[in-house]
């Protein structure tokens, strides 16, 4: 089984560059502290450290 990440959205996204609030809206994280599960690939980790001042990350097992 694929290790999963839970992604928290702790900041808003208003006044962020638009490349940021695109990757938000991919990671389906449209408001305040709405948590999300997600597979640990390359491709979403690239995701995440592009707004990682944004979120906050937990691995779930």
């Amino acid at each position: 089984m694929a290790n999963e990440l839970k992604v928290t959205l702790k900041k808003s996204q208003i006044g962020r560059p638009e490349k940021h609030r695109r990757i938000l809206v991919c990671l389906k994280l449209t408001k305040t502290n709405k948590s999300i599960r997600v597979k640990d690939t390359p491709e979403i980790r690239g995701m995440i450290k592009k707004v990682s001042h944004l979120v906050e990350v937990e691995d779930i097992n």
